[in-house]
């Protein structure tokens, strides 16, 4: 097999997201590589090196909007791009919140591109595009990180916690709280990311 860092950075990617980050040491991306592991050193200088290269490969998976569109619909296209490559590789989003990877690649920078010439035809500034994009990108990380979060076993509790809050929260004391209870409880953590972005773009288009 010729080995070049794209299949190095597809079989690192596959093995992160069947194991998580603890499997990317050398020897066990080599073997999912079918090489022996000192055949990596060509490809990426070090585990960070092979972090930075997964992050690209993830922003790379977003198609680029047509420069033509309408701000907004660049933002949307890009941002619903972004979440759904992240959610795909929720594992990449650990990484980054971590400041342990960037995207260091021509393609991935592109898309970074793409992001920030929309949010300045919005008629930002630059301080501001780049306050948005840092929002946006927060957002993304939070919805991914609760909706694929892990499913591991929970402390036990005498009372559930839907039966405190129904027991604690009175029309009396907690007014407001009391009014939403029932639609907080249809939900659940998983943050509701289009609705997020809406509201984002509504503040933008209001700035």
């Amino acid at each position: 097999m010729v080995l070049n860092r794209e299949k190095v950075l597809d079989a690192a990617l596959r093995l992160a997201d069947e194991q998580g980050l603890a499997a990317l040491s050398m020897r066990k991306v080599a073997a999912a590589a079918g090489v022996e592991a000192m055949s990596l050193y060509n490809h990426v200088s070090n585990k960070g090196d092979l972090l930075d290269g997964l992050t690209a490969c993830v922003f790379e998976e977003v198609s680029l909007p047509d420069p033509a569109l309408p701000w907004d619909s660049r933002v949307r296209l890009l941002a619903s791009g972004l979440h759904a490559s992240f959610t795909r590789h929720p594992v990449v989003v650990r990484a980054l919140a971590a400041q342990d990877a960037n995207p260091r690649s021509a393609g991935a920078l592109r898309v970074i591109d793409a992001l920030l010439h929309a949010l300045l035809d919005a008629g930002l500034s630059e301080e501001a595009a780049a306050r948005s994009y840092r929002s946006l990108l927060g957002m993304l990380f939070g919805s991914v990180l609760t909706g694929t979060a892990g499913t591991g076993t929970r402390a036990e509790r005498a009372e559930p916690v839907v039966a405190y809050f129904r027991r604690m929260v009175t029309s009396e004391e907690l007014p407001s709280l009391r009014r939403a209870l029932p639609a907080l409880e249809s939900g659940d953590c998983v943050q509701d990311f289009e609705y997020q972005l809406e509201l984002l773009i509504g503040g933008l288009r209001r700035g």
